[in-house]
């Protein structure tokens, strides 16, 4: 597993490796976990769905993050942006 993902994102290249990135991996997960109860927060206040603005918030992240890591070998967290 470990040859995988050196080799699949050169790890040692980018000055890195496998304990740092799960560390990275956990905090941007709190962070993302603190947008998705923001933003629905913030848009039950407008009038919405409180929950389908969570679920679609978190869909929505998940994909676009998945496809930043794993298609593009990215590491940047991507959600809607709150104007």
């Amino acid at each position: 597993m470990k040859n995988f993902l050196e080799k699949y994102f050169h790890l040692s290249e980018a000055g890195t490796n496998i304990r740092t990135e799960i560390l990275a991996g956990v905090t941007t997960f709190a962070t993302m976990a603190y947008i998705l109860i923001v933003q629905a927060g913030m848009m039950t206040d407008a009038g919405m769905n409180g929950t389908g603005v969570m679920l679609a918030t978190a869909l929505i992240s998940g994909l676009a993050t998945l496809a930043m890591g794993l298609y593009a070998k990215s590491p940047f967290a991507l959600a809607p942006g709150i104007n």
